[in-house]
């Protein structure tokens, strides 16, 4: 039980009895958990109990919590919605959080703002309107897809921006891949029959979408347009290809989504198989770690955050054990459809199969993440005992710099966590008091910015790198000693090869030791430090060129009468380039909001006058 049980025992008899929204806060008060209720009370005496009556999980958060709140809602609904608001608001560590899926590609197809929309490959899926298939597990994956796409149908391939600076169409329309709306007058009905297609091609209708075309082939035929005739022929010969390869999952073709689970004592992993028209189209692989929440509990978060994103809702979708309050998840799955969904824990026939398959696969996955965390575990202990750390280093920080000519100068900090990279703890900086020429000064400004004062959500690292040599390493330590933070941990330097030296690896350097520390060249714990190194180096010069640009953009920009920081923002923002900007039209500037015909014609002089400067 927590210190301040008694605390936590009074309070919880003014717990009110209806719907709401509790939220548990570790002894900082930070909210670690956040859950919701049809009667408060009940719920939260259910935590209260004797430890060994608990759970693992469930005392683990107990343990945890130092105090709680309440918020009482009129519906056991209004909970539901207000639990997700507060989660997506306050982001629990021990809630089940469904991270945006940047590291997934999907596709994207903008059919409510643009007249002739395209495909266009994304890692984020937006609440905009515009339909998105995916996540695909691989780049790879979607590369295929477009492929196939674009050999099959008649939608457009380039770009928003090249697309309305186009004045004759391009070679694809040439070669009868696209209908050219850039260039041509294309009526809309037609494209958005196209659109249309490639909607059912993506969503897994494949077979609908075949009949289809051979339908409309037979049409041609009978009117004699045999050229017509013909094109539908190879498009539907095209479509059965794809159709020979996909898998036939169910025999009553519906479309369906199967969760698959599979957990430990502190992950979890869920796995979706796509079905579609009865065949498998695609499987989504979603892990969480640190979930101290029940699997009914952790597939009912999961249910309602997946489909929230705009993706297609199925008909049906099918789980391996029941959801927690399924009837709320039913209606927020019908509010999203605008017709009823089944949500489902199938018990006899193929469906059976279906989620027999799914949970095999989450399993099958979570044995995997669990060998690779060993792995990682085992190198970051090995790298302990060659650097002679006091504890392993679990989190790592490194930083480095980057300029061109002294202009624009930045830094960077990669964080890994556990041996892999945490990304959304990565750190941009723009030098703003050292000279741009003196690295040693720019290294010194950034470390004492972040380690003055660190932010709640990113602790002091255990091993701190630096990239470069004794030099870096030096101005580290001295940065430390004057924050008090020398025994808060370890520091080391990792520098380049120096091939007219003959040297054969880079070097790694420790505070007091003149030689650098002896590494194999295979050594995984020596690879994870180059890796590192190497993504603070390439997040570093992305955001250094990305200065660089703004820059170029803003001082061309800066003579023109009438262009403030809006102006030039919104150029920026449309345009991405000076080059872009340069070779757009004068009629594509003025036809941004705030920009008159008199600032456009400006600007196309003073960009002609300016041909070739800070590029």
């Amino acid at each position: 039980m927590p210190a301040n049980h008694h605390y936590l025992t009074e309070k919880l008899k003014e717990a009110p009895t209806g719907p709401g929204v509790y939220r548990f806060r570790d002894e900082t008060g930070r909210i670690i958990y956040i859950g919701k209720a049809a009667n408060l009370k009940k719920r939260l005496s259910s935590y209260f109990v004797k430890m060994e009556r608990l759970d693992a999980k469930t005392g683990v958060l107990v343990g945890r919590m130092a105090d709680f709140d309440t918020v009482v809602t009129a519906t056991e609904k209004e909970a539901l919605i207000l639990e997700a608001t507060l989660i997506r608001r306050h982001k629990p560590r021990y809630n089940v959080i469904l991270k945006d899926d940047k590291r997934y590609p999907s596709l994207r197809l903008d059919v409510a703002n643009q007249q002739y929309p395209a495909l266009e490959v994304v890692r984020k899926i937006k609440k905009d309107g515009a339909l998105y298939f995916g996540p695909f597990t691989s780049a790879g994956a979607v590369r295929q897809t477009l492929k196939v796409i674009d050999k099959t149908f008649r939608l457009r391939k380039c770009g928003n921006k090249r697309f309305h600076q186009r004045r004759r169409p391009c070679l694809n329309h040439q070669m009868d891949l696209c209908l050219a709306p850039c260039c041509r007058d294309i009526p809309d009905e037609a494209y958005r029959e196209v659109v249309n297609e490639v909607v059912m091609f993506l969503r897994g209708r494949t077979p609908e979408l075949a009949a289809k075309i051979k339908r409309d082939m037979a049409a041609a035929a009978e009117r004699q347009d045999f050229e017509t005739a013909a094109k539908l022929r190879d498009k539907m010969f095209a479509i059965e290809k794809v159709i020979e390869k996909q898998v036939a999952m169910t025999t009553d073709f519906a479309d369906r989504d199967v969760m698959g689970f599979a957990e430990d004592s502190r992950s979890a992993v869920i796995v979706v198989l796509h079905v579609r028209g009865g065949f498998l189209v695609g499987t989504g692989v979603f892990p969480f770690d640190e979930v101290l929440s029940e699997p009914p509990e952790i597939l009912s978060a999961f249910v309602r955050q997946y489909y929230e994103k705009d993706r297609f809702v199925p008909d049906e979708v099918l789980t391996a054990i029941t959801p927690a309050d399924p009837a709320l998840a039913e209606d927020y799955l019908r509010s999203l459809k605008g017709k009823k969904v089944r949500l489902a824990v199938p018990q006899r026939g193929e469906k059976v199969r279906l989620v027999a398959m799914a949970d095999k696969n989450a399993e099958k996955e979570l044995e995997n993440r669990r060998l690779m965390a060993e792995t990682r575990w085992h190198t970051l202990e090995q790298l302990r005992k060659k650097m002679q750390m006091t504890g392993v280093p679990r989190r790592i920080e490194c930083f480095d710099n980057s300029n061109l000519g002294g202009t624009n100068p930045v830094s960077a900090m990669a964080v890994f966590v556990d041996g892999a990279p945490a990304k959304d703890q990565y750190r941009r900086y723009r030098i703003k008091t050292a000279d741009s020429r003196d690295d040693y000064a720019c290294m010194a400004e950034v470390l004492e910015r972040r380690y003055l004062k660190p932010e709640e959500e990113s602790p002091y690292p255990d091993l701190l790198l630096v990239d470069g040599g004794k030099g870096q390493l030096n101005i580290a330590v001295a940065v430390l000693k004057a924050l008090n933070l020398t025994e808060a941990f370890a520091v080391a330097a990792i520098s380049k090869k120096d091939e007219q030296k003959n040297e054969t690896a880079d070097k790694i350097y420790l505070p007091g030791r003149a030689n650098p520390v002896n590494f194999a060249i295979n050594d995984p714990g020596f690879f994870l430090l180059q890796q590192i190194r190497d993504e603070a180096h390439r997040f570093a010069v992305g955001y250094q060129k990305t200065r660089r640009k703004q820059s170029a953009m803003a001082s061309a920009l800066d003579q023109v009468a009438g262009i403030g920081a809006k102006r030039k923002k919104k150029l920026l923002d449309h345009f991405g380039t000076l080059q872009n900007l340069r070779a757009a039209d004068q009629a594509a500037i003025a036809a941004l909001t705030g920009i008159t015909e008199a600032m456009a014609e400006e600007i196309k002089r003073v960009l002609g006058e300016n041909v070739g400067r800070g590029e």
